[in-house]
């Protein structure tokens, strides 16, 4: 079991509106990042394998990016209340699982996937940015990965 104070969920909670303000400009930010460390994983995204770049105005990729980052939300709260991650319908996780491993998708990815997503949380808080902030957003995305992670490894 996890500790994460209520602190951190606070961090993360706040920090939220401001995601929820700007997933337009904050997904093509996130992707962006992915795709400046690892070009090849372009071919990993339907809404993405089609472009020269990142595509602006895709509903499909903020969809995506939106549910990355409510998932990454929801973990810090199930930490602060259970100490650990649950993906709470077995369908959805054993399709995270199984979509994945199909992408190709390797233990170094979710190091880029975190290091988009802390830039991206850097991004939207602005001069709320803590250390602490990043640090309470990095232990709940590490968490959802291992979840993730756990369900890829039948």
């Amino acid at each position: 079991m996890s500790i994460f104070t209520e602190k951190q969920e606070a961090l993360v909670n706040s920090s939220w509106e401001a995601f929820e303000k700007n997933i337009p400009h904050l997904s093509i930010l996130f992707y962006s990042s992915i795709l400046e460390k690892v070009p090849e994983s372009k071919d990993m995204f339907s809404f993405l394998k089609d472009f020269d770049g990142i595509p602006h105005n895709n509903p499909t990729l903020e969809v995506h990016a939106e549910k990355i980052f409510e998932m990454t939300r929801d973990s810090a709260v199930q930490l602060r209340l259970n100490g650990k991650v649950e993906v709470v319908d077995e369908v959805t996780l054993d399709y995270l699982g199984y979509v994945h491993v199909q992408r190709g998708v390797i233990d170094p990815h979710f190091l880029v996937f975190k290091e988009a997503l802390l830039k991206t949380v850097k991004e939207a808080t602005g001069d709320k940015w803590s250390e602490e902030l990043g640090e309470a957003w990095s232990i709940a995305y590490e968490e959802l990965a291992a979840v993730i992670k756990k369900a890829m490894s039948w």
